[in-house]
């Protein structure tokens, strides 16, 4: 199966039905958790406009750990009282941040990343990790995001063992 350079139209929430449907496709009948957090991570960084980096962090049981990501080399571990990502697994709650450098304890991991977006990711209510959006741009994401992301991510869910 071959995919190209995705062109999303309409407005945000269509284009994030768009992405979704593309994310369908894309892991249909596969279960395997890493192809695909990197096959979904590649999707949405190459389909949205304005992120310098999108992946995923999976809890080992401690801290969590960088997954399959699209962008530049990561923080490999981040515990979970530090940072937005430590607050979305923590809180349960996706994070979305404006200013990360308004965000007490956040983990600069690149410092090009002025606004960041993170799902946390809970299966059984276990959690497995989060999905992590960063952006050059302040306040890059609005509700449409949040929305259209925390679909992509319970799709992400249902798609893995």
């Amino acid at each position: 199966m071959s995919f190209s350079a995705i062109s999303l139209t309409g407005s945000k929430p269509e284009q994030y039905e768009q992405l979704l449907r593309q994310a369908h496709a894309l892991l249909h009948g596969e279960r395997d958790r890493i192809a695909n957090a990197a096959n979904l991570s590649a999707l949405v960084y190459h389909a949205l406009p304005d992120l310098n980096w999108v992946g995923f962090y999976f809890f080992d049981g401690t801290e969590l750990v960088v997954g399959p990501f699209q962008g530049l080399p990561a923080c490999v571990r981040i515990p979970l009282h530090k940072g937005v990502c430590g607050a979305a697994a923590r809180t349960r709650e996706t994070q979305r941040v404006e200013d990360v450098d308004a965000f007490p304890g956040h983990v600069a991991c690149d410092s090009a990343s002025r606004s960041e977006l993170v799902v946390p990711l809970f299966k059984n209510d276990r959690l497995i990790g989060v999905f992590d959006l960063d952006s050059p741009r302040l306040a890059r994401f609005d509700a449409d995001d949040q929305h259209g992301l925390e679909a992509i991510a319970a799709f992400f869910l249902e798609s893995v063992e």
